[in-house]
């Protein structure tokens, strides 16, 4: 029988993989290593507590941070956007609400449309990328793009979106963002590696993200903003992605009622039975629930099947790295093996 370490090793030299693999099985670690460099100019190398972005996987934690303002009252999912935002971004409808955000159903024109021959080598920041700093800032960012469909109407991913989540969390609490989040998700969950770090300012465990230009590679600082937001740009390590998911599943961030409304499916995406819920990527088939990132730099997936009692994350520092290991996982454990 095939282990995942004879399995994962040599695919990860092959592809040059460089980033961070945990499997663990009925609460226990059945795998976990780390691969290549952490920081390619100085020889770094990864570690498997090194801090990795994980682009998109953090839109789960600004619904979570969303849902705590609900389950007290200061919003709901049938609040309006344009109750809130008041003259700030005109072209949002007045009938888009909280959960249309959530759930990707809102119709809102995005600033940063994946569908529409996006590269992650692209610069697709309007501003320089030092100022995006705060919610506020991505103000200009985000507003101009006329609305694409009447909300409610179908599913299209928007991570602009999730930027107005955020900017809906500090108007309704009167607490920044980035805190809120440490606050209501992170803190509860025991994730003391994690934060939206500055990427002109990473700590020495941080690895950065490579991005090749005309051939070239190089990081990705000029690519994202200098601070992640509502809708990507948390650092985290292995351990604290898997005490999230153990802490999500206890009702430790928020109450398992809350949870369950959030990991009901909302919307059918694909043929293949993927859905999503609020800030959580579905199966139609079975109670598998994923967290899912890719940006210039960044590539993440992290699945939890309550049922199976399985868990494995993979975390890399390119837009590919991460898509050939995730893969050989999923069809390992899917014939049965879990060593």
């Amino acid at each position: 029988m095939t282990k995942l370490a004879d399995l994962v090793a040599p695919l990860a030299e092959k592809a040059s993989f460089a980033g961070v693999v945990r499997v663990d099985v009925a609460g226990e670690t059945r795998y976990e290593a780390a691969f290549g460099l952490a920081d390619r100019a100085h020889g770094l190398a990864m570690r498997t507590d090194s801090q990795l972005a994980i682009a998109s996987g953090s839109k789960a934690m600004t619904a979570l941070a969303v849902m705590s303002l609900l389950d007290e009252g200061a919003l709901d999912l049938s609040t309006t956007a344009r109750s809130v935002l008041g003259d700030d971004l005109p072209l949002i409808a007045p009938d888009v609400t909280v959960e249309h955000l959530l759930a990707h159903r809102s119709g809102i024109g995005d600033y940063l449309d994946e569908d529409d021959g996006w590269q992650p080598s692209d610069y697709v920041l309007p501003v320089p990328v030092h100022q995006l700093a705060t919610t506020e800032a991505f103000l200009p960012v985000i507003d101009g793009f006329p609305t694409a469909f009447a909300a409610g109407e179908r599913f299209s991913y928007c991570n602009g979106g999730y930027i107005v989540l955020a900017l809906l969390t500090e108007r309704a609490s009167g607490v920044p963002y980035h805190d809120l989040v440490e606050r209501r998700v992170l803190a509860p969950a025991g994730m003391s590696d994690s934060g939206f770090l500055r990427t002109d300012d990473l700590p020495g465990r941080a690895a950065l993200g490579y991005v090749q230009c005309d051939g070239v590679w190089r990081t990705n600082v000029f690519h994202l903003p200098v601070r992640g937001n509502g809708d990507g740009g948390l650092y985290t390590t292995l351990a604290d992605v898997h005490r999230f998911w153990a802490a999500l599943m206890a009702g430790r961030i928020l109450p398992t009622p809350v949870v369950r409304q959030m990991l009901r499916p909302r919307s059918t995406v694909d043929v293949d039975g993927d859905c999503y819920g609020l800030g959580f990527w579905l199966s139609d088939t079975d109670d598998t629930v994923t967290l899912d990132g890719g940006d210039a730099g960044v590539s993440f997936r992290s699945v939890h099947s309550p049922t199976a009692q399985i868990t494995y994350t993979v975390i890399a520092t390119t837009y590919e790295g991460a898509s050939p290991i995730i893969r050989a996982i999923k069809a390992h454990l899917a014939s049965g093996n879990a060593e």
